[in-house]
C-alpha cells in the first residue's frame, strides 16, 4: 500500500524547529510575498490555491513551506513522495481520499514514474480521472470525479521535471541559498526554542559554516550543543563552537570530510575528471555528488564543471592546502 499520511491538524509536524506560518519563516522574500498573495487571494474566493512546485536544493525549506501552505489554507495535508507511487492506483487510491480545498504533498516528485505522472494531467486540470475495471474483452473505462485539491510538489531537480508536466503547476516556487545574516536569525531562533544559552559570535560562526543552509544550521546547532553539554559548559561560546567544529571535521569554509575528499581527488588527477570517477573513488553514489555536495563547492568556487569533467580552481587547491602541479597551471 503507498505510503501517505493525513495531518488535519499539523501540529506534531511543527513540533520543533519548523515555522508556523509565513510570518515565522525566515529568508526567500519573494517566495512568501507570492504564497501570501496567493493564500489569501484563495481564501477571499474560498477557492483552493492553484497547484505549487517547490524547486530547490535539499534544506532550504520546501517541506516546511508546503506544510504552512495547507496550516494557512486551513486544510488537511495528505504527503507521498515520487518514488512510493509506482503505479497509476497508487495515485488514484491517494486522490480519492481526498476532499475539498486539502493539499497534497509530494516530496521528490520529479521521481514520479512516466506513466504515473501522466495520470496526473486530468487530475491536475479537470479534478478527474479515468479508471479501468475489468480485463480484457469486459474491461470499461469510468471517469472518477476528484475534489478540487491543490497539489505542492517538492523537487530538487526540476530540470528533470517534464514540460508538461511543469507547465500545469500554477506557481513555480524556486529556493535559494541562505545569506549569513538569515541564517544568524534562524540559529537564534532554534536556540531559544531549543533553549540554548549562546553567543552572538557563536552564532555567526555556525551560520558562516552553514553551506546557506537552515536544516545544516540547525544540526550544526544541536551538535555544538551537545559537545557543550558533554564539556560541562552553560553557554556556548565562540571557543567551545570552534572546538566542536574541529570534533565533527567541518572546517572554516563548511567543508566536510566528503567535501574534502572530492576537492582530493580533483587535486591528485590534475586534469578534468568525469562525476562517476569522483563517485567511485568516494565511495558514494554519482547523483548523491551532483546534488548534494557538487552545489556548494560549485557556488564557493572551489571546483569547475567543463565539457570534459571537473577541475579544481586555485581556490579549491588552497582549501585542501595543496597546490596546483606544473602541468595544469
Amino acid at each position: 500500500m503507498t505510503p501517505i499520511r493525513s495531518e488535519p491538524q499539523l501540529d506534531e509536524e511543527f513540533d520543533g524547529l519548523r515555522p508556523r506560518n509565513l510570518d515565522e519563516f525566515v529568508g526567500q522574500r519573494g517566495a512568501r510575498d507570492q504564497l501570501r498573495v496567493a493564500i489569501d487571494a484563495a481564501r477571499g474566493r474560498g477557492e483552493a490555491p492553484d497547484h505549487i512546485l517547490f524547486s530547490g536544493l535539499p534544506g532550504l525549506g520546501k517541506t516546511s513551506l508546503a506544510q504552512i501552505v495547507a496550516r494557512e489554507t486551513g486544510s488537511t495535508l495528505h504527503s507521498t513522495t515520487g518514488p512510493a507511487l509506482e503505479r497509476a492506483r497508487d495515485l488514484a487510491g491517494i486522490l480519492s481520499q481526498l476532499r475539498d480545498g486539502d493539499c497534497l504533498f509530494i516530496d521528490e516528485v520529479h521521481r514520479i514514474p512516466a506513466a504515473v505522472e501522466e495520470y496526473l494531467y486530468p487530475a491536475m486540470e479537470d479534478y478527474s480521472v479515468d479508471l479501468v475495471i475489468d480485463q480484457g474483452t469486459n474491461s470499461r473505462t469510468v471517469k472518477l470525479r476528484l475534489a478540487k485539491f491543490t497539489l505542492l510538489g517538492a523537487t530538487t531537480r526540476e530540470g528533470l521535471l517534464s514540460a508538461p508536466f511543469r507547465s500545469r503547476f500554477g506557481m513555480l516556487i524556486r529556493l535559494e541559498p541562505y545569506p549569513p545574516e538569515e541564517l544568524i536569525e534562524i540559529v537564534t531562533r532554534s536556540a531559544r526554542l531549543l533553549q540554548i544559552q549562546i553567543d552572538d559570535a557563536a552564532t555567526l560562526e555556525i551560520s558562516q559554516r552553514a553551506r546557506g543552509t537552515p536544516r545544516v544550521a540547525n544540526r550544526f546547532l544541536r551538535r555544538v550543543r551537545d559537545y557543550a553539554q558533554v564539556q560541562g559548559a552553560a553557554r556556548v561560546t565562540l571557543d567551545i563552537t570552534k572546538k566542536a567544529f574541529e570534533a565533527l571535521r567541518v572546517d572554516g569554509l563548511g567543508l566536510e570530510q566528503l567535501d574534502r575528499e572530492i576537492l582530493s581527488v580533483l587535486a591528485r588527477q590534475g586534469g578534468p575528471v568525469g562525476l562517476k570517477t569522483i563517485a567511485a573513488a568516494i565511495g558514494e553514489a554519482d547523483d548523491t555528488v551532483e546534488n548534494l555536495y557538487e552545489p556548494f563547492l560549485l557556488r564557493q568556487g572551489l571546483l569547475e564543471r567543463t565539457p570534459r569533467g571537473r577541475v579544481l580552481t586555485e581556490l579549491g587547491f588552497a582549501a585542501i592546502g595543496r597546490t596546483p602541479r606544473a602541468e595544469v597551471q
